[in-house]
């Protein structure tokens, strides 16, 4: 009789746990200010967008509202690392979307794998991001797949030859995404060399002079949209002929308003294309991300929205808050359709298989090339 009124009490415990649940609260840790601001603000339009077509999540049969924490990091390491603390610590978020940059996602999730809180990145693309980490998990492809693409790319479509590559020492994302490139384009026979630079420098006289000296076909900048847009004015008014090629940081409304007709045929991979046919979900996103800014989606936004619905699918499955329980759900996704494309987690893994998007500068405006499907 004991046994028995101890198991009603332990169910009693439990429902009224569930009955108590209220809100799911999710942080949103982004770029918000700093030198990479757009890549924030374009996730956060793509969030409020989320939350606006579905603002409750269903747990026991009971709609429970979805609130979103945003907090600035700053485009900053440090507060990276501050902003993920302070929205487990302080906000008693359950899962935490973002940040965008692959530096400050690497610093955040070292927070939310130290203290078990999934953390869902929409953009950092650095494999270093989810390595050997189990609560870190990404929406995006991975930087080696995006190496390889843009290499065969170069190699196939542009037919460069002689490569100038233009590295960001201050970025892991920058880095990490040269190294991937070197390593393909080698096996192709390309040959390569590299200037360096640092966030936030604006003239590039002196590394494009030595890089003209050396007389490549194509200058690649795995950078950011800023720091690509000056680089592609400073080369051709310095005489550069040949190809731009970049990486997903160039995907900003913000690189051509800085480049100008400078920026025209500056190619580059991204994740997303609204004229790109990557789900039977894309189009409905993109009529309704027209109807709500009256312009059209960028990835960032695209693949922030896919992160929400990513969470609040796996938190449905989980039918709990509980953070390692939404964690396992979210380590268990398989066939979840996104705007973005099809996400499924491997074994293990945080890095879901994602096709590519290649786009290119034309009349001043972002034009689908192709997609590339792993």
């Amino acid at each position: 009789m004991r046994k028995c009124l101890l198991i009603v009490l332990l169910i009693s415990a439990a429902l009224s746990a569930i009955a108590q649940v209220t809100e799911v609260r999710i942080g949103a840790g982004w770029e918000m200010t700093g030198p990479i601001a757009g890549f924030g603000q374009m996730s956060w339009d793509g969030v409020k967008l989320a939350m606006k077509l579905r603002p409750t999540v269903k747990i026991q049969g009971k709609e429970v509202p979805v609130v979103v924490i945003l907090l600035d990091n700053k485009g900053d390491k440090a507060e990276a690392a501050n902003v993920a603390r302070r929205l487990i610590d302080v906000e008693k978020v359950s899962v935490i979307l973002g940040p965008c940059t692959s530096s400050c996602a690497m610093a955040a999730g070292a927070i939310a794998e130290q203290k078990q809180v999934a953390m869902v990145t929409n953009t950092a693309t650095n494999p270093l991001v989810t390595q050997n980490r189990r609560f870190i998990f990404r929406a995006c492809f991975v930087d080696t797949l995006q190496g390889q693409l843009l290499a065969k790319f170069a190699w196939e479509n542009l037919k460069a030859r002689n490569v100038a590559i233009m590295v960001d020492v201050a970025q892991d994302y920058v880095v990490g995404l040269a190294n991937y490139f070197k390593r393909e384009f080698a096996k192709y026979g390309g040959k390569f060399f590299e200037a360096y630079y640092n966030t936030g420098d604006q003239d590039f006289s002196a590394q494009l002079t030595y890089v003209l000296s050396r007389n490549p076909d194509l200058i690649f900048m795995p950078g950011y949209y800023a720091e690509i847009a000056l680089m592609c004015k400073q080369a051709r008014e310095l005489g550069f002929k040949g190809n731009f090629l970049a990486g997903d940081g160039a995907d900003a409304p913000e690189v051509v308003q800085i480049g100008g007709k400078f920026v025209e045929g500056l190619c580059y991979t991204t994740y997303f294309h609204q004229d790109a046919d990557l789900s039977p979900k894309t189009k409905p996103f993109v009529e309704a991300y027209m109807k709500e800014y009256n312009r059209r989606p960028d990835a960032f936004g695209a693949l922030a929205f896919d992160a929400y619905n990513l969470v609040l699918d796996a938190i449905e499955r989980a039918q709990s808050i509980d953070p390692v329980a939404i964690r396992d759900a979210l380590a268990a996704t398989k066939g979840f359709e996104g705007v973005a494309g099809t996400i499924s987690f491997p074994p293990d893994s945080g890095d879901p298989i994602k096709p590519a998007v290649i786009i290119q500068i034309r009349n001043g405006k972002p034009e689908l090339l192709t997609v590339v499907k792993p």
